[in-house]
């Protein structure tokens, strides 16, 4: 493997372990989501969706990722993803949102397991196993382990996968996606970072 793609890697599996570290109990992460009003040196001030604003303190080392869409046709099986999903009356799964992993992330956070995206909002992150062509969208057929789940996928879903990105990328107005843990005085310190790039927006 490549320093790129080790590095590329490094980047993906520590963007998506929010949902791994949620069930540590001594980690407690916050994910946050919202608009970038400024950095500062190593503050970085977020406005939430909320509608607080709250200052992040980023490390040296703090991984800064982007995404890049991709299309519902590049989900096959034998693909590793992460799809957030809410569960309906009928206790089907639709996904909100696809995250496609490179391989060298197989892995990341596997599991299904409850997520902050709405009521009833969960994350599978899991093998692909079959994909089927449904009236709503595809049907993907997921495993994991200890289980596995069907998630439809609609044609207007958001499915995007990890790109590199930068701190000079962390322009105020632009949307982030930030794991943090929790510090002094309602301040936050960030564990990983994934921003909005080309217009494409972090959907987790």
């Amino acid at each position: 493997m490549t320093i790129r793609l080790k590095v590329g890697a490094a980047i993906v599996a520590m963007a998506l372990a929010g949902g791994a570290l949620a069930q540590t109990p001594d980690a407690k992460p916050t994910r946050i989501r919202g608009n970038i009003v400024s950095l500062d040196g190593d503050v970085l001030k977020v406005h939430r969706r909320s509608g607080d604003t709250v200052s992040i303190a980023l490390a040296e080392n703090v991984p800064v990722s982007a995404v890049k869409a991709m299309q519902l046709s590049d989900i096959k099986p034998g693909t590793f993803v992460g799809t957030a999903a809410t569960t309906g009356t009928d206790g089907k799964l639709t996904a909100t949102e696809v995250v496609v992993f490179p391989e060298a992330a197989r892995g990341t956070g596997e599991g299904h397991y409850a997520w902050d995206l709405g009521p009833n909002s969960t994350m599978t992150n899991a093998n692909v196993d079959t994909v089927v062509q449904g009236t709503d969208g595809r049907n993907l057929k997921l495993s994991y382990k200890g289980g596995s789940n069907e998630v439809t996928v609609p044609p207007n879903v958001p499915i995007v996968t990890f790109m590199p990105a930068a701190r000079s990328d962390l322009a105020p107005g632009k949307q982030v996606f930030v794991v943090a843990k929790p510090a002094a005085q309602g301040t936050y310190a960030a564990l990983r970072v994934v921003v909005e790039k080309d217009g494409v927006v972090p959907p987790m």
